[in-house]
């Protein structure tokens, strides 16, 4: 079994079933129980049923024939207490496949090569020269390359490549739609690069990946429905709705930066006026302290060391930049409470790393604005992301589709 992409290549299916015209598991179970022991492992095979409600006759159906191939292996562990029979434990041989995930930013290109479980084998980083689209395909075919190259036996194991970039893409086409940072306007991405590369391109929006790197192995585990929210350059929002990630019908989903918040506000970088990403992101800061007579900060560095500096009326400025940006994006954060109820939200991005001095605004805003217990309901997690996440998530998707959970 495969899973098409918009090239006419295929993500092979790690778990298709031996040809028959039968398959008594279904390859959803398959899958379900693949996944659980991947990103929960080790677990036992009553661990294993009772995550899933199913019965263990059925978990064993499943895991003796991936056994067989080598896909999972079995240990024992003292039991809990040290009393009773030793467990035998399950996990998946992470090593025996690997995936690429590529971040397309405005400056450059950062790639990292994985394993099953998302784990950085190998790093790579192409700068670009300029915005258009033959530059990104070319920094990412060679930094694609160069990551195989590096790990020995990697080309036989390759699942594919996947890649995460800002704006409006549709997963479905591999069709970035609209980018306001790299200047895109319906730019085919998949299908170059899959020429390119010889192998399966998934492509999608760099927050999106996020979430699914959160969902598999990080604060989304067991979690049914949560947003990413990233903070920096730009503001981004990505879903997992009902257990499964929400994009929309043309993976537009998510577009939480352009939310009209203020009808008199600062020209945002769509062209529409007010909108979140014009009151929360670092250019939003970085005007405030220019509207504030402090011409001399020139990037966002140079504001948040001003900021935690504590000296003068300067630091009392940026201070209170950051906080107008903290209570924009709690006003934000409280409308996306009362609309969808979330158990947890993850603020993540660049820009997480300055929540000391954004943080206490947002709660707050977040509290005031949140109707009924929306606020108390959700729970508020904080993840720096670096460009190498960002890249982990990507490979996240060529992971995903191989499981095919």
């Amino acid at each position: 079994m495969t899973v098409q992409t918009p090239a006419g290549r295929a993500v092979p299916r790690l778990l298709a079933p031996a040809r028959s015209a039968v398959d008594p598991i279904g390859q959803r179970t398959r899958a379900d129980v693949f996944a659980a022991i991947l990103t929960a492992g080790p677990l036992s095979r009553v661990e294993v049923a009772q995550r899933l409600e199913l019965s263990q006759s059925t978990v064993t159906k499943v895991v003796n024939p991936l056994m067989e191939a080598g896909y999972l292996v079995e240990s024992t562990a003292e039991p809990a207490g040290a009393v009773g029979r030793p467990r035998r434990m399950l996990r998946v041989r992470k090593e025996l496949r690997l995936a690429a995930g590529v971040k397309i930013g405005p400056s450059k290109v950062t790639a990292v090569l994985t394993d099953l479980g998302a784990q950085e084998l190998a790093r790579r980083e192409q700068p670009l020269a300029d915005h258009r689209v033959e530059t990104a395909v070319a920094a990412t075919v060679e930094a694609v390359r160069h990551l195989v190259a590096s790990v020995p036996g990697a080309s036989d194991r390759m699942l594919g490549v996947g890649v995460g970039l800002n704006g409006h893409v549709d997963p479905t086409s591999g069709v970035c739609h609209y980018s306001a940072l790299m200047d895109w306007h319906d730019v085919d991405v998949a299908g170059p690069l899959a020429e390119a590369c010889g192998m399966p391109v998934a492509v999608s929006n760099d927050v999106n990946t996020l979430v699914v790197a959160e969902q598999w192995f990080g604060h989304g585990r067991n979690t049914d429905s949560f947003a990413v929210v990233t903070v920096g350059a730009g503001v981004g929002c990505g879903l997992l709705l009902g257990g499964r990630p929400y994009l929309g019908r043309s993976g537009l989903a998510g577009e939480f930066g352009h939310v009209p918040l203020d009808p008199a506000g600062p020209v945002c970088s769509c062209g529409n006026v007010g909108c979140l990403e014009a009151l929360a992101s670092y250019d939003a800061v970085l005007r405030r302290l220019r509207e504030a007579g402090l011409t001399d900060c020139e990037d966002i560095d140079q504001a948040v060391a001003l900021a935690r500096s504590g000296r003068g009326p300067d630091a009392k400025a940026a201070l209170a930049a950051f906080a107008a940006a903290g209570e924009a994006l709690g006003r934000g954060l409280a409308g996306l409470c009362n609309l969808l109820n979330l158990e947890k939200i993850v603020l993540a991005g660049e820009g997480a790393t300055a929540q000391d001095l954004f943080g206490p605004a947002l709660v707050a805003a977040l509290r005031e604005h949140a109707f009924s217990t929306a606020a108390a309901d959700c729970e508020l997690v904080v993840d720096a992301v670096t460009d190498d996440l960002w890249a982990r998530g990507a490979a996240c998707l060529v992971i995903r589709d191989a499981v095919g959970a």
